[in-house]
């Protein structure tokens, strides 16, 4: 017996989350510091796709999780916005 494949909603939520983690494990690595609005940007389009899992499915709805990555996306603006030219 076969496992079910996750839906599409579910392996793109994934696959921006990924995008976050590889972004923020590169200046670890030795790589360039990433853009924070290119990580507010992906965690955005993650909160979007969060939404639109939930009205498929309302056992999905997590208001704490989007409560936290809302918090998440406030804090890299604020420190984007602090950051000293140049």
């Amino acid at each position: 017996m076969s496992r079910p494949r996750p839906d599409a909603l579910t392996a793109l939520s994934l696959a921006l989350l990924a995008g976050v983690a590889v972004l923020l494990l590169l200046p670890l690595l030795g790589g360039p510091l990433p853009s924070p609005f290119l990580i507010v940007a992906l965690l955005v389009a993650r909160l979007v796709v969060q939404f639109l899992r939930a009205r498929h499915n309302p056992d999905l709805r997590r208001p704490a999780a989007w409560a936290f990555d809302v918090l998440l996306i406030g804090l890299l603006l604020w420190t984007a916005a602090n950051q000293p030219a140049g």
